[in-house]
């Protein structure tokens, strides 16, 4: 099986509004044939530009997601939004399991299984984090923290154009900090492993994004790394000119 296509997925998080409109045209018009020949790009703003973002996105190469669901289809949740909701806002794919949820909002593997079987059903793809801390890494069990984290998150029946994994190291993220391009070789090859031997030939061609501080200038770097197929870019992606530079460094396959 061929290698997957790269993915360049953009976390806004709790950033934007409308006149940020401009910077995600600017993305719009710079994916050209070149780029997405080589990568899929995808950006997920706040759920208040949702439907904005995938109304300029319409018949562009560019897709849109959002950055996390309910696992019902529709109820007494106030505040929440439906893996069905979404889709109807334009979405494509949603985030599940992002390490700021974890911690913060104290998400477990269970919570991010049933969310990413209510993406699922509503026809979405499913990008689930998983990484460790930086106590976990210095304690030497950043290995088996993700190998939980993969085993209990993910369910039975993916399928590799539904289920995206996304290894951040947590104490990475926002610190301008990255493991060395060995240890991301190590654990993206591990996540590999991991999936051919639960999920067969399918796990071959499930993208494994690399998020922690992925920017412009190490981007080249950490996107030619085996088994690293794209990025899952937080701050960087708020700017078109960071974003495309970053997308436009996936390397020819």
């Amino acid at each position: 099986m061929p290698t997957p296509k790269p993915l360049i997925a953009g976390n806004w998080k709790m950033n934007g509004l409308r006149a940020s409109k401009g910077e995600f045209e600017a993305m719009i018009a710079g994916a050209t044939p070149e780029l997405v020949g080589r990568a899929d790009i995808l950006v997920c703003p706040p759920v208040t530009l949702l439907t904005l973002f995938a109304d300029f996105a319409a018949g562009s190469p560019v897709s849109v997601g959002a950055q996390d669901t309910h696992t019902e289809t529709f109820g007494a949740y106030t505040g929440f939004l439906s893996a069905e909701m979404l889709a109807d806002a334009g979405a494509s794919a949603v985030i599940v399991g992002h390490s700021e949820r974890r911690a913060i909002l104290d998400e477990t593997d269970a919570m991010v299984h049933a969310k990413t079987l209510a993406a699922w059903r509503a026809g979405l793809a499913a990008i689930i984090c998983v990484g460790e801390t930086r106590a976990e890494r210095d304690a030497g069990t950043a290995v088996s923290v993700v190998e939980r984290q993969l085993a209990h998150s993910v369910p039975d029946g993916a399928t590799d154009d539904r289920l995206v994994i996304a290894y951040e190291p947590i104490w990475a993220i926002g610190t301008g900090l990255t493991p060395t391009s060995a240890d991301i070789e190590y654990m993206h090859g591990h996540i590999r492993d991991l999936l051919v031997a639960r999920f067969g030939v399918e796990g071959r061609g499930m993208r494994i994004l690399y998020g922690g501080s992925l920017k412009p200038s190490n981007a080249k770097e950490i996107l030619a790394i085996p088994n690293v197929d794209g990025g899952l870019i937080g701050g960087a992606s708020l700017k078109a000119a960071d974003f495309l530079a970053i997308a436009s460094a996936v390397p020819a396959r």
